[in-house]
């Protein structure tokens, strides 16, 4: 393969020296019961057996068994890595058309004494039981939208829409374990987020907010830790969010404060966001909420949402304490899905002088949502389409400064302009941290497909590549009684353009392979996962 300027022959792991270091007849961890042969397929995959298996149906509603492992496990390694995501992407006769419309899919890989137990089922939401009964599309997807039998159904059907009744629970976006050890399910509506058996993939029930907060969305991606599951709920009526905190055991949010947005029409778009040990940063970006496009049967090229540069771009950065503004500042235009971690800046008497606060950054093209038309991942992955991406380092100045900095807080060459599904080591969340892992690119291609470490203090890359793989979200776990920030493994599952798939585990100081599971099949590509300990 001829080497690229911003891969290194140093620093890429190719598939070739797996074969050098795992021949095919040594077998570190032997699993007797092992899936060898794929089980029937019970869900139609779509027809076309030349489109890439990350971005097919998957195979069938539920399956689970040991994997053969060729390479290492570490001993320490013990409890549950589980994954969501879209994975089912037709009904019937009819597919879907984007990315993110897909029924959630949850995968788990169970470690325990240098073993792996795989599986992963369909979370049973409301919207995906109705579909399987009716045949048909029942509720309102990311991109999809119920077709209605009449004029009177179309009627209600806009009432539905609008008490929220109508908006899908397929919480097929993340998953997040609480700290009295609930795990649920989330995705971007309220209503979407159900607990489930983090052992058997049994979907529990409904997590119901006992608050009356009310509202219909609210950020995919909180922050949660031992002690509090923090989020932002953005405000369509009165542009703007509440910023709220739900402690661990508990049911009920409360309000830590409100941000009103400075510009535009509607609140931006919060998928996500960043905290720091004092603060909670609440991002404005100029993609914001349209209710427009919201109503609308057909998709728009940017669906919910609309692009509004003239209302500009800020982050505000609320106190955890008190809920008041610290201060709000005005920055360049930017997307983001993902903030990766943001911390305090302090003078030399400790003093905070500034919130540094990172994020995968799409050079503030839209595009990007489009790209992930089903349409445009299941074209030639030979096609360089993917647009760039940055780790975009905003600085905001705490000395009442009107204006904040975004700059590339790397080359991007680095990590071959891409950049997204981003994880960290959790002890470093909201603090000063050095390593981040998340998906780059090797071009030409239409979608992220390597594995990076990223080295903020040195500036610089490692990259994991096989030709034709698609990797989902790198996530780190750290060794117990670790010391070294970047100790522990990287924990990935690869779709193969051959049609199978794998779980890779990567060592998170090398950034070498130690160990790979091949799955019975090739899995749809997923979205975010958490861990679960033994």
């Amino acid at each position: 393969m001829a080497s690229l300027p911003f891969l290194s022959p140093s620093n890429i792991i190719l598939s070739h020296k797996y074969q050098l270091l795992f021949p095919a007849k040594r077998r570190d961890s032997v699993i007797t019961n092992v899936a060898t042969q794929p089980p029937p397929i019970l869900l139609s995959p779509d027809k076309d057996l030349t489109t890439h298996v990350a971005w097919t149906s998957v195979r069938q509603e539920r399956w689970e068994g040991d994997l053969l492992v060729q390479g290492q496990i570490p001993l320490w390694l013990k409890g549950t890595y589980l994954r969501n995501g879209p994975g089912l992407w037709h009904i019937g006769n009819y597919n879907f058309r984007h990315l993110f419309d897909g029924y959630a899919t949850l995968v788990k890989l169970h470690f325990e004494n240098g073993r792996l137990i795989a599986g992963h089922r369909q979370i049973e939401s409301d919207a995906y039981k109705a579909a399987k009964q009716n045949k048909k599309l029942c509720y309102r997807e990311f991109s999809e939208v119920p077709k209605p039998d009449n004029f009177l159904a179309y009627i209600g059907e806009m009432a539905n829409l609008f008490s929220g009744a109508s908006l899908t629970d397929n919480a097929n976006t993340g998953v997040v374990r609480l700290g009295d050890g609930r795990v649920v399910c989330l995705t971007e509506t309220q209503k979407g987020s159900i607990i489930i058996d983090p052992d058997t993939l049994d979907t529990i029930g409904k997590f119901e907010y006992s608050d009356s907060l009310g509202g219909l969305i609210h950020s995919a991606h909180p922050i949660v830790t031992e002690s509090e599951f923090l989020t932002l709920l953005p405000d369509l009526l009165k542009p703007g969010y509440l910023v709220v905190r739900m402690e661990a055991g508990s049911n009920e949010r409360k309000v830590i404060g409100r941000v009103d947005c400075r510009g535009g029409p509607a609140a931006g778009w919060v998928h996500s966001f960043p905290v720091t040990e004092h603060y909670v940063i609440v991002p404005e970006m100029p993609l914001r909420y349209c209710a427009q496009n919201l109503l609308k049967a057909e998709p728009t090229p940017l669906y919910k949402f609309e692009w509004h540069p003239h209302s500009k771009a800020f982050v505000h950065v609320v106190c955890k304490a008190s809920g008041n503004i610290v201060t709000s500042v005005e920055v360049p235009l930017f997307v983001t899905f993902h903030f990766i971690n943001a911390y305090e800046e302090r003078d030399q008497e400790g003093r905070v002088t500034a919130v540094i606060a990172d994020c995968c950054e799409h050079n503030a093209d839209t595009t990007i949502l489009d790209k992930l038309r089903l349409q445009n991942l299941r074209s030639s992955m030979d096609v360089d389409v993917l647009p760039d991406a940055r780790v975009g380092r905003f600085r905001i100045p705490l000395d009442g400064s009107p204006e904040g900095i975004l700059e590339a807080a790397l080359d991007p060459n680095e990590h071959g302009r891409g950049m997204d599904m981003c994880s960290i080591n959790p002890s470093f969340l909201g603090i000063k941290y050095r390593y981040a892992y998340a998906c780059g690119a090797q071009r030409p291609c239409n979608f992220p497909n390597t594995l990076t470490k990223i080295d903020l203090v040195n500036k610089k890359a490692k990259n994991w590549y096989q030709e034709g793989a698609v990797p989902s979200e790198p996530f780190f776990v750290a060794r117990p009684g670790a010391t070294l920030e970047d100790d522990g493994v990287v924990i990935s599952m690869i779709s193969e353009k051959n049609g199978d798939g794998f779980a890779l585990l990567l060592d998170g100081i090398t950034f070498e392979e130690i160990a790979r599971a091949k799955f019975p099949y090739g899995l749809p590509y997923g979205l975010h996962g958490c861990w679960v300990p033994a």
